[in-house]
């Protein structure tokens, strides 16, 4: 079993768990990133959901995992920092979410995070009739309704986590 194999695994066990109403289908992992994913396979970039990783920078290490929609920008500086409670905070590396995760940086999904690793979601998302996330790896998304996220324990709808994209 590789490590891509047993992360989809631990995605579709954790999905079973919570008993979530979800579609898993099979992606060219070169067009895991958003915007190619939505141009290759035709979905649009508005129903999208980007799952990135935030960590502290300064003092005790904190994380948390935010979802906001792919045309949207993550309000890191504030929303974010402040329900983190900590004075700076930026998106993890690669490496960082990696360790952190089990999961590479366009296949992070909400479903297979560590149980204690807070999770927000902009809520402009629960308005939509589907999201799609990523599915724990490169290879797999996720298709479903938003408010299917509300089986995850630590996870919250919080208004005001993004902001328009820059120029808008």
């Amino acid at each position: 079993m590789t490590v891509s194999d047993s992360i989809e695994q631990r995605v579709r066990e954790r999905l079973e768990s919570v008993g979530a109403e979800y579609e898993m289908f099979e992606i060219d992992p070169d067009f895991a990133d958003t915007a190619q994913f939505c141009e290759k396979y035709g979905f649009p970039l508005e129903k999208s959901g980007n799952t990135i990783v935030v960590a502290s920078k300064r003092g005790q290490k904190k994380y948390c995992a935010c979802i906001v929609a792919a045309t949207d920008r993550l309000d890191v500086n504030k929303r974010v920092k402040g329900l983190m409670e900590v004075s700076r905070a930026s998106f993890a590396s690669a490496d960082e979410t990696m360790e952190l995760t089990g999961m590479m940086i366009g296949g992070v999904t909400p479903f297979g995070l560590p149980d204690d690793l807070p999770i927000y979601v902009d809520a402009k998302l629960r308005d939509l009739d589907y999201v799609i996330l990523g599915g724990g790896s490169r290879s797999f998304k996720l298709k479903m309704p938003p408010p299917e996220l509300e089986k995850l324990s630590n996870l919250e709808f919080i208004e005001g986590l993004s902001l328009p994209p820059r120029g808008v």
